[in-house]
């Protein structure tokens, strides 16, 4: 289709010539299982009458185009895509009748049936560009307008939009017609309705002189689940950080305030206005640790502050997304941080946001925070850990930089000034400067229009009593940025905790600052560079300090200091100056120690991750099986019924390869062994029987049985994880087919599918798909929507090949200059995964037998 990847250009043109007044559209959801009646009446404005336009729409089939009064035939003017309008007047009506088709794959209306009960429901979601899937319009964040929505339904259903009911009236057997209050001026990606047999659960806030009505809608076979006293508890909260007179003040301004959880959902949640929706993945059904909840309520936060940063000030393109994704992740954890029983969510942002920021700001496609976005598949992928963790973390080290009092008086007059209206860069750093008084282009470039990571390491000389005569911080990468930094010395006070006794704070400039502070005092046994987490940077440790951090991080007694502390030796790892040994025997000899269960949770994922990816192949199978050993000794160790446990009970069940571990495993999923205080649930048992289906412990019969006992829609899902990952070449090469040769799956199947075919005893014995994962991707790209496509492309990479063959084989379909640079985008980054992995191996094979003694957790550690 010609026009269905927009351009800025076009985009731009487009805007320049019309100004959008209002959108009356009307939906008909009882027609059948397959399309809907969409009808759709916009008004807008021409600046220049008589000129030619488009308006887009991806419909299967349009009935009548009338504009103006006058009928167009849509055989002519309609491509599938767009929708040709010329000859327009100054003030304009467009009236478009079509069937749209309901989705299975996120985008656009997807209609569910839920297998525990058979109740249907139905959800949209349209960021960056598919509120065309439900109705006739100009696709684009700056064109504005007013909605109003119709939508008629079998009368036992709930249906909800961005704006309040208006009103409800029969509309035939057995249905009825909603009426939805016309919206205030918002963009078309974040309309929204959700319909269908949705639990709802109702309350109100009230404060700050504003009552906001509060929903909470789940589907029914997911009510007893649903935690609404938590989740309404920090809604409030939310409202009531948002509105402070020294936050945002400004008044919440779409009157009610929904939250929908969907099944099938792409994404994490999406900030439509007074309709916000949510994976329901977060309605746990299963026990989960305090981080689950933690992590839930920051998204709740993150979508609450798009209220503002977004959806009533929204970018004028994709190329300036930051302006709100950036700001929602900092506001977010800010929020979190602030107004809810999580003061130290920062510490989590710490070790698992910016880990994702700092991957992707070391791949050859990384780009600015203020991205050069061509068109719309552009904008697609950037919804990444660069536009989320690190404009996020540079946002703090902004705050730090100009004080919170004037950056929430620039958020405060950028509100007020373009509210309702479309934004770039400089009308936010013109409001900042004018209320901090400094001069922010020299920052934004340094920040916001450059790419890259730095790394500051500290240089130290000490004379022969052990006092500091000469400190410094050497700055590493391009460009040299400024950052606002704390320096933390930490020593052992004789508690036997690392506590820290000096703090500086300083400014690095150039390539090398010095830091005259330290001069003249005793080395500490620690220096940590980045206390307190006030920029975004990678940080080294001078020898001695590193010794401290291998030996004695679990005594450190900040949270946050050991979060960094953990943070910066798997980037050591990753850049593979770290043998992949070493740190799983770090993870072995710390984390156990560590009080924070989301900083547990993240350190044995990044273990697992260091076993799969960066240790010498030849010596996995072991590496693994002491992973798992240690895994096993922790959950027995662990307070019965601790979130802690519940931790190590998942890493025992991802990582068992030995007999006696995998025979055990089974005898836990089976409920014929059991651990004090652990809760062998519906999760649980899936996350083992994966695990036990890939290691040859579990078959098809097994598998049934597990999903006979939870037939619910996640179950089926792990079933069909399950399935693709037995170690059986037949039901890998069905799993292949399923995904790469038929696009029946629903998205979350194609997700469970992947992952279950990617689970390999024996990667080796996948390496029969490298040649038919690069002979599939035109065709995946070109026929599947770019969501689908994104996740075969990545989620197949043959990353279970990974050689320099494998790399070579890589740079010959790149050498191809045919391919849509959104895919060569993502095969390119999956390539450079792949060098890093080869790298991070042979420094693991070099270490040799030390990595195996470093990983001892009885063992004196050595230092990278």
């Amino acid at each position: 289709m010609p026009g269905k990847n927009l351009t800025r250009d076009e985009a731009r043109e487009r805007a320049r010539l019309l100004d959008v007044e209002s959108y009356r559209i009307a939906l008909d959801l009882t027609r059948g299982e397959k399309t809907f009646r969409s009808e759709t009446v916009v008004r807008f404005a021409c600046a220049e009458p008589g000129a030619a336009s488009f308006a887009d729409l991806l419909a299967p089939e349009v009935h009548s185009v009338t504009l103006n009064g006058r009928e167009l035939d849509p055989a002519s003017v309609f491509d599938g895509a767009r929708i040709a309008l010329d000859g327009l007047a100054a003030e304009n009506e467009l009236r478009v009748v079509a069937s749209c088709a309901y989705s299975h794959t996120g985008q656009g209306l997807h209609r569910f049936e839920d297998p525990a009960d058979g109740k249907v429901y139905t959800y949209t979601h349209f960021e960056p560009a598919d509120a065309r899937r439900l109705y006739a319009n100009f696709e684009q964040p700056d064109l504005k307008a007013s909605f109003a929505f119709e939508v008629v339904a079998p009368e036992h259903w709930t249906v909800v939009s961005n704006a309040p009911e208006a009103g409800r009236e029969p509309a035939g057997p057995q249905a009825g017609k909603w009426v939805f209050e016309p919206t205030a001026r918002i963009s078309t990606y974040i309309t929204a309705i959700a319909a269908g047999d949705y639990h709802v659960v109702r309350d109100v806030y009230e404060g700050d002189g504003q009552t906001i009505p509060l929903g909470l809608l789940c589907r029914a076979s997911l009510a007893e689940h649903l935690d609404a006293e938590r989740l309404f508890r920090q809604t409030k909260s939310g409202f009531g950080f948002f509105h402070r007179a020294d936050r945002f003040e400004i008044d919440y301004p779409f009157g009610k305030y929904d939250q929908v959880f969907v099944p099938e959902y792409n994404i994490g949640a999406m900030e439509n206005p007074g309709c916000v929706t949510f994976r329901d993945e977060y309605v746990f059904r299963s026990k989960v640790t305090e981080a689950a909840y933690e992590g839930r309520a920051n998204t709740v936060l993150h979508e609450m502050a798009h209220m503002w940063f977004g959806d009533l000030v929204t970018m004028r393109w994709w190329d300036d997304l930051w302006l709100k994704e950036s700001f929602a992740d900092y506001m977010g954890t800010a929020a979190v941080a602030e107004a809810t029983e999580y003061p130290d969510s920062w510490v989590s942002f710490a070790i698992r946001r910016k880990a994702w920021a700092y991957r992707q700001d070391q791949l050859p496609t990384t780009h600015p925070i203020v991205a050069d976005i061509r068109d719309l598949e552009d904008a697609m992928l950037n919804f990444d850990g660069i536009t989320y963790a690190k404009g996020a973390s540079v946002l703090k080290q902004l705050v730090a930089y100009v004080g919170p009092d004037a950056f929430y008086a620039g958020a405060r007059a950028y509100f007020r000034r373009h509210a309702y209206g479309n934004t770039s860069l400089v009308d936010l750093l013109s409001v900042l400067e004018q209320e901090s008084g400094r001069d922010l282009s020299a920052w934004s470039k340094a920040w916001l229009e450059t790419t890259g990571v730095n790394r500051l390491v500290p240089e130290i000389e000490t004379d022969a009593s052990g006092t500091v005569t000469a400190f410094a911080v050497r700055q590493e990468g391009e460009p040299a940025r400024p950052h606002r930094i704390v320096v933390g010395r930490y020593d052992d006070t004789g508690d036997g905790r690392l506590t820290r006794t000096g703090r500086t704070e300083v400014d690095i400039t150039g390539d090398r600052t010095e830091v005259p502070d330290l001069v003249g005092s005793p080395r500490p046994a620690l220096i940590l560079l980045n206390d307190e987490d006030l920029t975004y940077c990678k940080i080294g440790f001078d020898e001695a300090s590193l010794a401290t951090v291998t030996t004695r991080l679990s005594d450190l007694d900040d949270p946050l200091a050991r979060a960094l502390c953990w943070s910066a030796m798997w980037n050591l790892t990753r850049d593979a100056d770290l043998p992949a040994r070493e740190f799983a025997g770090l993870v072995l000899r710390h984390a156990a120690g560590e009080q924070r269960v989301a900083v547990v949770q993240m350190v044995l994922e990044q273990a697992e991750s260091a076993l799969e990816l960066y240790v010498d192949p030849d010596r996995r199978a072991a590496a693994r099986a002491h992973l798992a050993a240690g895994a096993l000794r922790e959950l027995r160790a662990a307070a019965p019924g601790s979130d802690h446990q519940l931790a190590w009970a998942r890493c025992f069940g991802r990582t068992a390869i030995s007999a006696d571990d995998l025979t055990f495993l089974r005898a836990l999923a089976a409920r014929d062994e059991t651990i004090e205080g652990l809760d062998v649930d519906d999760e649980l048992t899936w996350l083992f029987t994966e695990t036990l289906a890939a290691e040859g412990y579990a078959d098809a019969a097994d598998i049934a049985a597990v999903l006979q006992q939870d037939a619910t829609v996640a179950g089926r899902q792990h079933a069909a994880a399950c399935l693709a990952a037995l170690d059986d070449p037949a039901r890998k090469a069905e799993a292949w087919r399923s995904v790469v040769d038929s696009d029946e799956l629903p998205n979350a199947m194609v997700d469970a599918v992947i992952r279950g075919f990617t689970h390999a005893s024996d990667p080796a014995r996948l390496s029969v798909y490298t040649e038919p994962y690069f002979a599939a991707l035109t065709r995946v790209w070109a026929e599947r929507s770019i969501e689908i496509a994104r996740r075969i492309v990545v989620g197949l990479y043959p990353m279970a090949d990974v050689s320099p063959e494998l790399l070579r084989r890589t740079d010959a379909w790149l050498a191809d200059d045919g391919h849509a640079p959104a895919l060569r985008r993502l095969v390119l980054e999956r390539r450079d995964d792949a060098a890093r992995a080869l790298k991070a191996r042979a420094r693991d094979a070099a270490a040799g037998d030390a990595a195996d003694t470093a990983a001892d957790p009885a063992a004196r550690p050595t230092t990278a």
